[in-house]
């Protein structure tokens, strides 16, 4: 179906580049049928020298003639780019917003109340085609352009469907979810390098743990407690290093960051 069907991107950054390297390496589109723009002439060249063969554009109005537009430009960048091309989008288009904080309700205001308007939240890992991105739409959009729309972003990962009063939540786990997941990889390599191991060597091992465990808990189902137990053996280093973490309040910390997260996301969402 893909092959038939074209995809319009407004913008360019890394999620836009994420989501076009996503498609061209599944197969699933042809560079031909990729219709990008960008303000920027030398994003423009970058695009044009690694994805050969898509239609790039300085000009907004030139991605509304695909079946689907993505806007893949900054949330203080979209009230302009929607109104910009409000009359270029035809009845039967599926328009994808990506920006965190912004509902279906006010692109639906900027564009058109009768627009197949979906809702998308991907998150940084889709630029290695590991990303997590939850998905929901008005009632515009119908079962099968919804599926259109849920096999873009299967290219660069996974995929839920959520009822978008569950978006701003998911935001902070998904969305912001990779940076604490970032910033514990540093910390453990900062403690392996207090305890001797090179720098190089501690990211490394570091992220493959991080990699690795969360594997498990995909691929074998089991509650991560369970397999938290399993490497937990009596009076040995791993219970103790947890005994350390719960002392630190490191549980109560994660939450408390998803709260926050949360929080922030509902204010921009009526900002």
């Amino acid at each position: 179906m893909g092959k038939n069907k074209s995809i319009g991107f407004i913008g360019a950054g890394n999620m836009g580049r994420a989501i076009i390297k996503g498609l061209l390496s599944a197969g699933t589109y042809s560079p031909s049928n990729l219709i990008v723009s960008d303000y920027s002439e030398s994003v423009i060249r970058d695009l044009s020298t690694s994805f050969p063969g898509i239609q790039t554009s300085s000009n907004n109005l030139n991605p509304t003639a695909a079946s689907v537009v993505i806007l893949a430009i900054k949330p203080q960048d979209y009230e302009n780019a929607v109104r910009g091309i409000k009359d270029r989008i035809q009845p039967e288009t599926i328009v994808v917003t990506i920006a965190a904080g912004l509902s279906i309700e006010k692109i639906a205001n900027w564009l058109d109340h009768d627009a197949k308007i979906v809702r998308a939240m991907p998150n940084m890992p889709a630029l290695v085609l590991e990303g997590m991105t939850a998905l929901c739409r008005n009632r515009q959009v119908n079962n099968a352009e919804f599926q259109t729309v849920r096999e873009i972003f299967d290219a660069v990962g996974k995929c839920i469907i959520l009822s978008e009063s569950l978006m701003n939540s998911y935001t902070a786990l998904a969305g912001s979810g990779p940076a604490w997941i970032l910033v514990l990889i540093e910390a453990l390599a900062d403690g392996a390098v207090r305890e001797g191991i090179s720098r190089t060597v501690a990211y490394e091992v570091a992220a493959q743990v991080l990699a690795g465990s969360a594997r498990l808990v995909s691929e074998t189902a089991l509650h991560p407690a369970v397999l938290k137990d399993k490497i937990c053996s009596p009076g040995g280093t791993t219970i103790e290093a947890i005994a350390s973490l719960e002392s630190a309040g490191f549980r109560s910390a994660v939450i408390q960051a998803v709260s926050a997260s949360t929080a922030r996301a509902r204010e921009l969402s009526n900002e």
